[in-house]
């Protein structure tokens, strides 16, 4: 009984398994499976029969007939096979289940009356008709609580499903065995009854050899099942690894690895359906190329590192300031576009290109460290300006540059005088990338003069462009250029070496030992190993620090006073002169005249020009003059092209001066011939009456 209840317990186990393999496998490996385990389930339940009669005992030999056994044995294989189909369905509904179970449960209790009718009995077992109710009652019952077991936990896994399917399966034996034992218990043999099945099969041979041959075949097959299930869920993880690793690499083929956002390709596909969609539809949408000012100066001073989380604040803020239908992509540096999906009217695209230029405008908290940026966006319209792919991303471009072009931290809207300006623009860039490797700049010096006696003290270096295509190019017309496409460090690191190089050429050749002023850009000047870079092109060129200035803007130093302190220090520390450029247009705050170590003022052309005949501008210059000689600070003017200027300065004291009235800016070979000329150095000298008329008049 203790076996049959095991054997019947080992096949409820594993026909729960194997509804599991076959709902997960497919094709012919389901139908292999379907078939293999309707073999095993069903020699399982009709080996426990016969188990089970080895523990009821007649005082006659007992045999079975072996076509009455073989038809019991495919009955109880045909009902396993019509459980695990049912079972393995995609769904099953309440009254598949009630059905099944009672068909299920009507050919295990033939599968059982048959296995005892292979007995053939003389006279034949008489059966209470109450008690095999009973019998076929709890078959019923058994069978729809195993079909509901089967179909919940058919594809369960871990621990607990493993727990929960033996619980079942024991459940699901014990049904099995009540219903055999009250199947036995119904049968009665009369007085004197003896087994007719002659060369048949030996019950107790029959019973040992079923028994072991079911426990081995269910065994086998539960191993079988549960190493194809872990080869089955191993390949199921590989091939969940390779959907996911297929996954990712289709999101880094459409998207940039460093913001997240859709690259080039994904934004040109969604650019395509828009067009399609707007065409249908009629609407119109919007696209915005963003550029972020001087981005590349800032990422070439603070650091690839320090851009990089840059960029990726600027995504995010961005994204934030757009709807979910919206796009926004990176093309690759600095440079963003933004795809605005059904627009009313271009003025809505204006709204919201306001908006993102505010957005972006807000202090970001990078590293630490407070970094303001600003952006130039341009705006292409469709359908108005343009109606492919190519013309919408040009034209947006083209609007972009004229953005930067008028000022910078506004965006423009596309017009077609745009492209020949954009055209011209990209000449430019082109041009200047290649200048520096083509050695097609140069310095031009202009002296700076000693306003008492007329003698040139000190002279600044002044870089100029000879394009070979636009001849002698000013500053103002491509250092914006420079510091936009990050050409500004690598260009002001030849300037101060080159400056440093002439300088002491010069002196070497024993002309005037004067100092050189070289000026510093903002990008420059936020370089973390500016010191460490001058210190190394003074030990490289061999001139004294002495005979250095430096130029930067109070702007400059004000952006970050405490790093602005330091670097001050640091080149200071050197014998380096520093001079504060353009004093009165930035932030003239006085505060930190006292906080950093300075050595000049230098007050801006625009309050030299009209000094003769502004009452506003004098003033404005001397109270610089006498609060730069109160801090024990030198001041020089610059831009004085008349007498009249000079000698109004003189009056006020101012120290040096810089302008036309002395000589512009010239070439090397030009300053070193006004060194070498006798009297070179010196300049013409005021009348003393005019002297001292102007200082009563001051």
């Amino acid at each position: 009984m203790l076996l049959s209840v095991f054997v019947a317990m080992l096949a409820s186990y594993t026909a729960l398994s194997l509804a599991g393999r076959v709902t997960e496998t497919e094709g012919r490996a389901s139908t292999l499976w379907l078939a293999g385990g309707a073999v095993a389930m069903g020699c399982g339940i009709w080996s426990m029969h016969f188990i089970g009669m080895l523990a009821f005992s007649l005082p006659i030999r007992l045999s079975y007939d072996l076509l009455w056994t073989l038809v019991s044995l495919l009955v109880a294989i045909g009902v396993s096979a019509f459980a695990l189909r049912i079972v393995t369905r995609p769904t099953i509904h309440r009254l598949d289940i009630l059905l099944g179970g009672v068909l299920m449960g009507a050919g295990i209790s033939s599968m059982h009356y048959l296995g005892m009718a292979a007995l053939k009995m003389n006279p034949g077992i008489y059966y209470d008709p109450a008690v095999v109710a009973v019998s076929v009652v709890i078959a019923v019952v058994a069978s729809i609580v195993a079909l509901w077991l089967a179909f919940t936990l058919r594809s369960a896994y871990g621990l607990v499903a493993q727990v929960k399917k033996a619980g079942a399966a024991a459940a699901m034996g014990l049904a099995v065995i009540a219903m055999h034992y009250t199947g036995m218990a119904a049968a009665r043999f009369g007085l004197g009854s003896i087994c007719t099945a002659t060369g048949g099969v030996n019950a107790d041979w029959l019973a040992m050899l079923v028994g072991m041959a079911a426990m081995s075949l269910l065994t086998i097959t539960l191993l079988l099942s549960v190493v194809d299930a872990r080869l089955a869920a191993r390949t199921a993880n590989l091939v969940d690894s390779l959907s996911h690793a297929n996954s990712q690499l289709h999101h880094l083929a459409l998207h940039d690895t460093l913001t997240r956002l859709p690259n080039r390709s994904l934004l040109e596909d969604r650019i395509t359906q828009a067009i399609t969609a707007s065409g249908r539809s009629g609407k119109r949408f919007a696209l915005m190329f963003i550029d972020l000012d001087r981005f590349k100066t800032i990422n070439d001073s603070m650091g690839h590192h320090y851009g990089d989380k840059l960029l990726q604040e600027v995504a995010t803020r961005l994204t934030s300031g757009l709807r979910a239908e919206d796009t926004v992509a990176r093309l690759g540096g600095d440079e963003f576009v933004v795809l605005l999906a059904e627009i009313g009217t271009p003025t809505g695209a204006g709204t919201v290109a306001q908006k993102l230029l505010e957005v972006l405008a807000v202090p970001m908290d990078i590293e630490g460290q407070q970094q303001s940026v600003s952006g130039s966006i341009g705006i292409s319209i469709f359908p108005e300006d343009g109606t492919t792919l190519r013309e919408l991303m040009s034209n947006a471009d083209s609007a972009m540059y004229h953005a930067k072009k008028v000022g910078r931290g506004n965006y423009q809207f596309f017009a077609p005088e745009m492209n020949a300006a954009a055209g011209a623009r990209l000449q430019m860039e082109q041009s200047l990338r290649r200048a520096l490797e083509r050695k097609e700049f140069e310095l031009h010096y202009q002296p700076k003069v000693d306003v008492a006696s007329g003698a040139v003290v000190a002279m600044e270096a002044l870089v100029r462009w000879r394009c070979p295509t636009r001849g002698l190019v000013p500053p103002n017309d491509f250092i914006g250029v420079a510091e936009e496409i990050g050409l500004i460090i690598p260009l002001g690191a030849w300037v101060l070496r080159t400056a440093c190089e002439q300088n002491q050429a010069w002196q070497v050749a024993g002309l005037a030992r004067l100092r050189v002023a070289v000026n510093l850009s903002a990008y420059q000047f936020r370089q973390k190993d500016l010191p460490e870079l001058v210190a190394a092109v003074l030990e490289e060129t061999g001139m004294p620090g002495e005979y250095l200035e430096l130029e930067v803007t109070e702007s400059v130093v004000m952006h970050n006073p405490q790093d602005a302190v330091r670097i001050l220090e640091q080149l200071s520390a050197q014998g380096i002169h520093i001079s504060v450029d353009d004093f009165g247009t930035g932030y003239s705050s006085l505060s930190y005249l006292k906080q950093f170590r300075l050595d000049t003022l230098k007050i801006d052309r625009s309050f030299v020009r009209d000094i003769n005949s502004d009452a506003d501008d004098a003033a404005i210059v001397r109270s610089v003059i006498a609060l730069a000689h109160s801090l024990r600070l030198q001041v020089i003017a610059e831009g004085v092209e008349t007498a009249e200027q000079l000698e109004y300065l003189r009056a006020l004291e101012c120290d040096q001066y810089q302008g036309y009235l002395r000589s512009k800016p010239v070439p090397a070979a030009e300053f070193e011939a006004m060194l070498r000329a006798p009297g070179g150095l010196m300049g013409p000298m005021l009348p003393p009456a005019t002297v001292a008329h102007i200082g009563r008049a001051a």
